[in-house]
């Protein structure tokens, strides 16, 4: 199947205008298909030949203006259409497929009770899966879609719906927006619904789901009440659309979807079982970055796929911001940014793969270029380098910049130049030189500080080529307590710097380049400094600093500076006096995933993983007082993952609860016998058992993950067969087989699977497309092979021209983060 090229789009884009869609949708027609009307409205300015997108099961019919258009000339999901200069209209019906992979129109059946959900994912080029389309962002139009669906159901859409009887659902008509934006979504949803600023707003979940949706909904709707208002009092265009509902729905690929009007959101954010503040702190930064591309994004909306960072970066920086400065509910988002999100984005930026925040438009030639690019970097590192720029240039000027961008491009597109244009617009400084520099550019600065005891001088020195504004922290040791460090001073620094800084006092104890966190760029520590920081970590009292020390740290791991046992000593030593809850899980999170499983051998992991159960076991005694559910719960789940102690797992099972808590909920028990099931200490009839008990579609996910785990010939073989034979597992199903399949305790057993992985993942994703090449490359690579041979082999099929972009790209990080992690082990 072609995807669209920039130059195409360019070229559709001269020829058209495009008006009006009116879109009729019948979810009555079976399971297997649903009917797709389109009516387009458009005018081509000159006489020329272009084409429609489609991707249907059968073409019944096409006309344009009346006459009729031979659907035989339908061929790799392009109509050709031949235009006369002037006003035309084009009407296709078809019938299209729905999906299993969370790409198009998604049909969802839910175990629970039998009932099926429907909803739309159009996001890039998926829209044709549902309707025809002039599918690019920079055509936009106005909206009218009509839906006939079951009696019972009730269908949401960008715009207010009403019902008009017999299963029929008409939606208000959208302003001018793109086509990946528009939205359905249907099923017997159980609606909370109230008003807000004069407009409709309401959540929406499965049934099955119901009790725990409505114990959150005034969390939920709290939070969307005050960002709301944030934003407004941030931005002077008001909100444009006429509603605000967000559908938490199942089978999910993304975190969320920022289609005007109706947000869909993965239902894992509908907590069935304990989460900890982390976790809602989470899903509120989650609705605060939907709810900033309802201004950037869906008001004004990129010219091409090139500047998917205008969206994504900024609604990832404003998310944070607008959460930290909106709700007092949460602690400082800024901690889990820098522990969670930026961590991402600095992974993400010393791989091959990596790319400019705002690449070149001749690198993102076509959509599947582009579909590459939604990454840590367009994310993490976007949202980091506006974090600077917010600290170089000010919060006033940037946002006056930003309201000048909304104004000028409103219900229309723009470009990177447009928006460093909007704003240099607002202030004096050389925007667009800041913006070459940190934008056009690759790769993580390092920032290292040199102390000059006889001066008493501070110098700073970088590896890299950005432009910095830091704070530098100085510590001392605290007179009362020598473990406790306290902050002397805070020095603003511009880096490079041109003369060595002065340090009032004697030498610090420590001394913290980007304290607060304000730059994207690596820290190192003087030698002094690095003896303080492993020593005094749990003394620094700010929560953010420390979490630059603890990404220092990781990032010395990941660059061979700091041996892998030297950080676990480390997080054993201060874990237990953390008060940061998205600290304790960010180091907890690297201890277990990268350096038990990947970075130290095969035969210290016993050792690894046995000084990790140590801690969690700390955690879980500095927890029997009731006083912090969320560490507690932390640690819970993190000495589940690690214990080699079947028959303590095991008695947690049995009495369904650890003792003095937490009880045992759904995703403790399937954490549990998940566990067992690599040790080996369970087996099939305690799965069925289980899954008996919870019979949900998060039991069903548990199911497969414990059944892919056991330590059988006969049930590694079933599990391979389903994920890379049968198609009959939907993408949660994929992976969490996936999950369940590799084990590092099962090495041995799993041996021959590793060289099947490649051509089998290669089939796959060709068979059943992007979504699910992107969970085969993420979940189902064997990550716990960590050996010469392995690279080898992934690196000749990586060289294969054959392989789908979605599949080379996770392959490519995949086989760059293996090579690290050969160099940690050799270094």
């Amino acid at each position: 199947m072609p995807v669209l090229t920039r130059d195409e789009a360019q070229t559709r884009a001269r020829l058209l205008d495009v008006h009006r869609y009116t879109v009729d949708l019948d979810l009555t027609t079976g399971e297997e298909t649903f009917d797709s009307t389109t009516v387009i409205h458009f005018t081509a300015r000159t006489t020329g030949n272009t084409f429609v997108e489609l991707k249907p099961a059968t073409l019944r019919s096409v006309t344009l203006d009346g006459a009729p258009v031979d659907p035989e000339t339908l061929a790799d999901n392009r109509l050709p259409l031949s235009l006369t200069e002037g006003e035309h209209t084009l009407r296709v019906d078809a019938a299209m497929r729905y999906s299993r992979t969370g790409e198009g129109m998604h049909r969802f059946t839910d175990p629970s009770d039998g009932e099926t959900y429907l909803y739309t994912q159009l996001f890039m080029e998926d829209v044709q899966r549902v309707f025809a389309a002039f599918d690019q962002p920079d055509l936009k139009a106005v909206f009218e879609v009509a839906v006939t669906a079951p009696e019972a159901w009730t269908v949401l859409a960008n715009g207010i719906t009403t019902h008009q009887g017999g299963g029929r659902w008409q939606a208000a008509p959208t302003p001018p927006v793109s086509t990946y934006l528009v939205a359905v979504a249907a099923g017997p949803w159980h609606s909370i619904r109230t008003e807000h600023a004069g407009l409709p707003f309401g959540i929406h979940c499965r049934r099955s789901l119901a009790p725990h949706l409505d114990a959150d909904a005034d969390e939920i709707l709290e939070v969307t009440r005050q960002c709301f208002d944030r934003y407004h009092e941030k931005f002077d265009e008001p909100y444009p659309f006429d509603s605000y509902d967000q559908a938490f729905v199942p089978e999910f690929n993304a975190g969320a979807m920022e289609n005007p009007g109706l947000v869909t959101f993965r239902d894992e954010f509908v907590y069935r079982s304990a989460v900890t503040v982390t976790e809602r702190q989470t899903r509120a930064m989650v609705i605060a970055h939907e709810m900033a591309h309802m201004w950037f994004g869906d008001l004004v909306t990129l010219t091409w796929w090139d500047d998917i960072w205008l969206n994504e970066s900024f609604a990832e920086y404003m998310g944070y911001q607008i959460i930290n400065e909106a709700t007092s509910r949460y602690p400082d988002t800024w901690v889990d940014f820098g522990v969670a999100r930026k961590a991402w984005g600095y992974d993400a930026d010393q791989r091959p793969s990596t790319h400019p925040v705002a690449p070149d438009p001749d690198a993102v030639p076509d959509t599947a270029s582009a579909m590459l690019n939604f990454d840590g970097i367009s994310y993490a590192k976007g949202a980091s380098a506006l974090r600077q720029l917010v600290a170089w240039l000010g919060e006033k000027e940037f946002l006056t910049g930003i309201n000048t961008h909304f104004s000028r491009h409103k219900f229309g597109n723009a470009t990177l130049a447009d928006f460093i244009d909007n704003l240099a617009s607002a202030t004096d400084r050389d925007v667009h030189t800041w913006a070459e520099r940190w934008l056009r550019t690759t790769g993580v600065d390092t920032l290292t500080p040199a102390y000059d005891r006889t001066a008493g001088t501070l110098t700073v020195t970088r590896a890299g080529g950005r432009p910095h504004r830091i704070t530098v922290g100085l510590y001392d040791h605290d007179l009362a307590d020598g473990r406790r460090l306290v902050l002397r001073d805070r020095l603003e620094l511009d880096v490079p710097q041109d003369t060595p800084v002065s340090l009032p006092g004697p030498r610090p104890a420590l001394v913290v380049l980007n304290d607060g966190d304000h730059t994207y760029a690596k820290v190192r520590f003087d030698e002094h400094s690095e003896e303080r920081a492993l020593r005094n970590l749990s003394g620094i009292p700010d929560a953010l600093t420390r979490a630059v020390v603890w990404n220092a740290l990781r990032d010395m791991v990941r660059d061979g500076e700091l041996e892998p046992v030297a950080y676990l000593e480390t997080a054993r030593a201060h874990l237990p006096e953390e008060k940061d809850l998205a600290i304790v899980q960010g180091v907890l999170g690297f201890a277990s995933a990268h350096i038990a499983d990947r970075y130290v051998p095969a035969d210290d992991r016993p050792a690894a993983l046995a000084l990790l159960t140590d801690l969690t076991r700390d955690l879980i005694r500095r927890t029997e007082d009731g006083t912090d559910p969320g560490l507690r719960l932390t640690a819970v789940r993190h000495y589940i993952d690690a214990t080699d102690r079947p028959g303590t797992l095991q008695g947690w099972l049995d009495e369904g609860g650890v003792p003095g808590g937490p009880e045992l909920d759904p995703e403790l028990r399937w954490r549990i016998l998940a566990r067992l099931a690599v040790l080996g200490a369970t087996d099939e009839a305690a799965i069925a058992a289980e899954l008996d008990r919870d019979p949900s579609a998060t039991g069903q996910e548990g199911a497969a993950r414990c059944r892919a785990a056991l330590p059988t010939p006969e049930a590694k073989a079933a599990a391979w067969e389903r994920m890379f034979t049968s198609d009959a597992l939907s993408n949660y199903l994929f992976t969490a087989t996936a999950q369940g399949f590799w084990q590092p305790e099962q090495a041995e057993l799993v041996r021959e699977y590793v060289s099947r992985f490649y051509p089998d993942a290669t089939a796959l994703a060709d068979r059943r497309g992007p979504a699910m090449a992107e969970a085969a490359g993420r979940y189902a690579f064997p990550a716990h092979a960590v050996d010469t041979a392995h690279l080898r082999l992934a690196e000749e099929h990586l060289a294969s021209d054959s392989l789908l972009p979605a599949l080379r790209r996770k392959l490519t990080d995949q086989i760059d983060d293996l090579r690290r992690a050969l160099r940690v082990r050799k270094s």
